[in-house]
Order: structure tokens, then sequence, then C-alpha cells
């Protein structure tokens, strides 16, 4: 089931079709840039959209809808305004009360039933509910991409409805270049076609000049994912979708061992370019910071000398045995300083350095001290044990003695602090909302 904008128009459309983990908004851009007249994004659902919460993103000027984790269900952009079709689960239960209920119009995705008779009833019924338009995938529901498409039911549905049929399903039989797709459409008499692996294969598919090299369209899609932070374990999944066969290639094991965004940006001799945007973005990120301050009366260093940044500590950013706490206590035992001492659920820090706090407050305390943490070390230029940049001395120690307790007797070795061990610092936890919130 899905709501669209009121503009959309779905005869003679080419349509990039709903893909699980494919349809991020990084695809979806680059479907759009070469040809696409629609794009679906990946199927969501209804109960996970609910519990999002609705974030203007001025960094990235986007529009994201942020789980409780913390974690972007759905990220939106101006580029695709009128043309994005969200897509929730599928619940015919429902269809003609929200056909009724909203002004935007509704339309629907299904596969066809094992009879024709069946299949036609099903339509019938789903047209009687008010829909804008109905997908139809060639295929019955157990059926797998390496079952020939139906062409006929298709035609026959299309014959049967009034409003318009997207065909959908020929990516592995019949699209394999721009003018197949019209091939198609004729094929099954439909409005309009979505494209669904043969996109995700080579989103230049929707080109009328032709497919572009894979090198290009795969450096094309790398700079919008850095652009617009996509997590790099997503914009691995796709890079590998449309390598295919070539991922025993040397760039293909390089993109198979990346472990961050960086380091697929390196593997496509895209690391200047990546180093040149996070670097705009982290500057964006800080005048918000320091605008927001200003708004709120808030100095970014108070009295006290305490540094705040807006940091959030996101677990999938880091490897499963390092985290900054770590990568904190490892340095300040390596320059002979005090252990870090953190206080309350806001996490001040104060180490033998200035105090940190990180913005906005966190759920928890772990979560707090883990900011409070990255406050520090990035306000000391000090890797934080991010994937691609753990620091070696850690990585080894934890190699080689993982029971360690980070709390021995190492950490309860004390010095007098140097010239740096002069303010504290604060990570800012829950309890207060910020517009940075889920960036």
């Amino acid at each position: 089931m899905i709501l669209n904008s009121l503009s959309l128009c779905y005869h003679n459309k080419l349509i990039l079709a709903p893909m699980v983990r494919v349809g991020t908004l990084p695809m979806r851009l680059l479907a759009l840039d070469y040809g696409a007249d629609i794009v679906y994004c990946e199927e969501l659902i209804d109960l996970k959209m609910i519990q999002c919460k609705r974030v203007v993103n001025e960094v990235l000027s986007t529009v994201d809808f942020v789980a409780p984790d913390d974690r972007v269900v759905f990220r939106t952009c101006e580029r695709e305004q009128n043309r994005v079709v969200f897509q929730m689960v599928r619940d015919a239960i429902i269809l003609s009360t929200l056909v009724k209920g909203i002004r935007r119009p509704v339309t629907c995705k299904i596969r066809i039933l094992p009879s024709l008779e069946d299949t036609l009833s099903l339509v019938k019924r789903i047209e009687r509910t008010g829909i804008a338009a109905i997908a139809v995938h060639g295929r019955k529901r157990e059926e797998r991409p390496q079952h020939p498409v139906s062409c006929e039911v298709i035609k026959a549905i299309a014959d049967t409805l009034s409003i318009p049929v997207i065909a959908n399903g020929g990516s592995h039989d019949h699209i394999q270049r721009y003018s197949d797709i019209e091939d198609f459409r004729q094929a099954t008499a439909a409005s309009s076609v979505m494209v669904a692996r043969a996109a995700m294969w080579n989103p230049s598919i929707f080109l009328k000049e032709g497919l572009r090299p894979l090198e290009e369209v795969m450096q094309k899609y790398i700079r919008y994912a850095v652009q617009y932070d996509n997590h790099y374990t997503n914009t691995k999944y796709c890079l590998c979708q449309m390598l295919r066969e070539q991922l025993e290639s040397p760039q293909g094991r390089l993109l198979h061992a990346a472990q961050s965004s960086r380091e697929i940006c390196e593997a496509f001799g895209l690391g200047a370019f990546y180093e040149e945007t996070t670097q705009e973005l982290d500057a964006q990120r800080a005048k918000l910071s320091a605008r927001t301050s200003e708004e709120t009366g808030e100095p970014a260093e108070d009295t006290s000398g305490v540094i705040k940044m807006a940091v959030k500590f996101d677990r999938r950013a880091y490897p499963a045995q390092i985290t900054p706490k770590m990568c904190l206590l490892e340095w300040c035992r390596r320059e002979k300083l005090a252990q870090p001492v953190y206080e309350t659920v806001s996490s001040w820090l104060w180490p033998a350095l200035q105090p940190a706090m990180a913005l906005p407050w966190d759920k928890s305390k772990k979560l707090a001290e883990q900011a409070a943490a990255i406050v520090c070390l990035r306000s000391q230029g000090l890797p934080e044990g991010r994937l691609g940049e753990e620091s070696p001395s850690l990585h080894k120690r934890k190699r080689e003695a993982p029971d360690q307790d980070p709390g021995g007797p190492r950490a309860q070795e004390l010095a007098q602090p140097g010239e740096l061990c002069k303010k504290p610092f604060v990570a800012l936890g829950s309890g207060e909302e910020s517009p940075l919130e889920g960036w």
C-alpha cells in the first residue's frame, strides 16, 4: 500500500520499483538522474514509522524520520519531491478507509493469484476502493525471478481496469536495455513499467541514450551516499548488487573488505572527495551548533570551561571490541594522565584535560558516557575508534588480551596533568531535545 504526492501521474512512466535495502535516498536520486519518472522507497512497516520522530536535517538539507534508537528509517530531500512514492506494508482491510481518510492518492502493488479468474476478481475489488493506480508483478507469490513473468495476465488486468496498470517483473526475461522497457510495456498493454533488478544492477537502464559504464554509475552512487550520510553497510550492499559477478575482481575484493564509507571511497578512487565532503558537513554541523547556542542564549563554551559538541554514539560505526571510552582510556594511559571520570546521565567528562559534554542528551548513562568520550577525543584531534580508524595499539591489545580489565591496576595510575590538562568535557545526554537529534 502506497501513499504518494498529489501531482503524481501514472500514465506512460518509468518507475524504480520498491526494493529492500536498495531503495534508499542515494539510489532513488541516481535513478532520477538517469531518467526515472517516479521512484519508490523500500517497503517500510507502518508501526515503525509511527514510532519515528520527524527531523528537519539542516546539515544535509533533508527530512529524516528517526526511530527511537536514532536510526534513520526514511530520509528524503527536495530533489525527489513529487517524484517519490512512500511504500508501506500491505493491508487490504484498511485500503478503502485509507483512500477515504487522506487527501493524497493511494496506489497498490500486488502479485497475481494462481488463477486468472481469481486475479481479475481481486483487482476489480481493489479498483472499487478508489485507488489511483495498481502495480502488478506478473508472478505468483511463491515464484522467484527465474520463473517466467506472465505478460498475458498483466495484459488481461490492463484490459479489465480503467485505472493505470503498472507492469512489473520483466527484468529477468525482457529488460536488458532502455528500448526493452517499452517492448515490455506493449507486451503487457500497461500504462507504465516498474523496473526492479535491472535498475538495481545498473540504474542507467532508465537512460534513453543507453547504459553508462558501471564504474561511472557506481562512483556517482557513492557520491550521493557520502553527501547524504548513507550508512556504509547500506552503501556497500547496493554496490555489491551492481558488481555481481565482478565481486572477485581486485576492486570487488577491496569493496568486500571495506569497513567504512572512507574505505569504500578509497576503493573507487574517491578518497579526496570523501575527505572534502565530510569536512564540509562537519563545518556545517559546527556552524549550526553555534547558531543554536546563540538562539538559546547558551554559549558553546560556558563559564566553567566545558566544551560542548553535537554528537551521538552510534554503536554500528565502531568495531565490536572498541568504543570511544576505551580509546580515551588507552590514550590517557599512554600519556600517563589520570583515568577519565564521568559524572551523571548528562555525562560531564573530567579527564586530565578540558571538561567535555555532548549535545543532545542521551537516553542512558552508558550512551552519554560514550558521547562525552567522543567530544573529548575530537577536541584533541584523537582517533575515536570508528570503523576504518581504530587505534592500532588498542586493536592489538584487545586481540592479545581480550579479558584484560579496563579498570584494573593500570587504570589507577595517576600523573600530574601537562599543559593540555586545563579544562573539562561534556556530553549532553537525555531529557533535552535539540534540532540536531538523529543526525
